[in-house]
């Protein structure tokens, strides 16, 4: 009789397919939302990277680097239709007076050829006029003049719509970049300055 119950048992199929849902729906369901976060998060990048393109063009127009909140207000507009808890959590603009300038430090003079600047013994060209030297010789804050070349960068952030990043180790809130480079309107003669040489000792002249 047991024997026979046994082999009844082992033959019985009914409910595995339950079992088996139950150790395949939490795969799916995490790959399904890992999916959706992806998609959700490249949608968002491309509409900042949109909207702050946009920005680019507003601010290179003479006055533009008047409305700079504006322009900012504008971006976050634009993100906040797809993330709608989106914040701004950082806004840059720096000026160049070429593409080929941009992110290049000020130029100094190794003395010693050890391939990088020491304040307490070699000087420096101020590009920027801030009176130290920069890794990056940009003027942090400014649109530029007439045909300088801007760099605009707008930071943000977004909560993820799914508790995903609690199981595979993502920060619950999602950072995005956007940034354009984008070359002045030519609407007056490109400002040439005379930037001062900086040394220990002497300071700028």
């Amino acid at each position: 009789m047991m024997r026979r119950a046994a082999a009844r048992l082992r033959r019985d199929s009914r409910g595995t397919t339950i079992i088996e849902f139950a150790l395949v729906a939490p795969v799916m369901l995490l790959m399904l939302m890992g999916f959706m976060e992806v998609t959700y998060q490249a949608y968002v990048q491309s509409v900042l990277s949109g909207a702050i393109r946009k920005a680019g063009r507003d601010a290179g127009i003479q006055g533009g680097q008047l409305n700079w909140t504006a322009i900012d207000q504008t971006v976050m507009k634009q993100v906040n239709r797809v993330a709608r808890n989106a914040t701004m959590s950082s806004s840059v603009h720096q000026s160049y007076a070429s593409f080929s300038k941009v992110a290049v430090p000020e130029p100094y003079t190794d003395t010693n050829g050890n391939g990088k600047y020491d304040a307490a013994t070699e000087c420096f060209t101020d590009i920027n006029g801030n009176g130290v030297w920069d890794a990056d010789q940009g003027v942090v804050g400014s649109q530029g003049n007439a045909s300088d070349v801007a760099v605009y960068t707008l930071t943000v952030q977004y909560p993820r719509l799914f508790p995903i990043s609690r199981w595979v180790g993502w920060s619950p809130t999602a950072t995005l970049v956007g940034t354009t480079i984008m070359k002045n309107q030519p609407y007056a003669t490109q400002s040439a300055t005379s930037p001062k040489q900086c040394c220990p000792g002497t300071g700028c002249q």
